[in-house]
């Protein structure tokens, strides 16, 4: 491979793994939201997950 196509290989690799960081991210305050928000019941907002 020339080095362009690694350097642009790498590129891509490295916004691939933001984008999933960024989702996960996204992801896992979602759930906690819906699982602990305005929603959620009393025993779930008590969780120790919630805290």
């Amino acid at each position: 491979m020339k080095q362009g196509h690694v350097l642009v290989s790498a590129l891509v690799a490295a916004l691939c793994a933001g984008v999933l960081v960024l989702f996960t991210d996204i992801e896992v305050d979602l759930v906690k939201w819906i699982s602990c928000g305005p929603i959620a019941q009393d025993g779930e907002r008590r969780s120790e997950i919630c805290r």
